[in-house]
């Protein structure tokens, strides 16, 4: 059974200042150690965090990157925990549900858990988000990844070291969806556990993802790691 005690959470953040205090609060109250990164946030990020207790704040001198700033996390995380929970710091998911990540793991495994954003489909969920979650699930799969219902979720739980041994070259948004693709085929379990979403109706919403930009990205890593499973001959089982 997974030790609860060694379970640790990383939020990433990058000028979400509006949101972040409201994120962190609600995150502490659930006891588990919580390390934000400010991945060279120029928004008033870092003055909110410095007034926020019970954290440990990681700071990158400038902006590199989400799974940056999540490998950030889980190298210091790692360090006294075998598990990291992340979540997004723009309030879209409720840190309660962190149990439900939790729950999903049995006996001894050591998998990967996906949050499976359930209401996607409400009038209130941006396009962008329903558009690329349905792209993403296709081309995870055909680059040899695992067939799931939400590979662009941010919320996860991930076993700690194992995950800093995967070697993904992506170091931005790309970077969920690459270590996804690798893990399945190191034969990393990945499983998946229903988690609420918030998108509240004419509410302002903070996402730095970039449409065009972020599908030219996607495209070029899933480009690159279906090449490498044609030249491996990685086969799904």
């Amino acid at each position: 059974m997974l030790n609860r005690s060694k379970v640790a959470i990383v939020i990433p953040v990058y000028n979400h200042g509006t949101r972040i205090s409201n994120v962190v609060l609600k995150t502490v109250a659930l006891g588990y150690p919580v390390f934000v990164v400010d991945d060279g946030s120029t928004d008033g990020t870092a003055e909110v965090l410095s007034s926020l207790e019970g954290i440990t704040v990681l700071t990158h001198s400038h902006n590199l990157g989400k799974g940056a700033a999540l490998r950030t996390g889980f190298k210091a995380a790692a360090e006294s925990s075998h598990w990291a929970v992340t979540l997004d710091a723009d309030g879209q998911h409720k840190p309660e549900d962190i149990e439900n990540l939790l729950n999903a793991v049995k006996g001894a495994q050591r998998p990967i858990v996906i949050g499976v954003r359930q209401g996607m489909d409400g009038e209130n969920a941006p396009w962008t988000s329903r558009f690329g979650r349905g792209f993403s699930n296709f081309w995870v799969w055909v680059s040899g990844g695992p067939q799931i219902n939400d590979s662009q979720s941010g919320f996860r739980l991930y076993p700690l070291p194992d995950v800093l041994a995967l070697e993904v070259r992506a170091l931005r948004f790309q970077y969920e969806v690459e270590i996804l693709v690798i893990a399945h085929q190191k034969a990393i379990p990945i499983i998946q556990a229903p988690v609420q979403v918030v998108y509240q109706k004419g509410a302002e919403r903070i996402s730095h993802f970039q449409p065009w930009k972020d599908f030219f990205r996607n495209s070029a890593t899933f480009s690159r790691l279906i090449i490498k499973r044609i030249f491996t001959g990685w086969k799904q089982k």
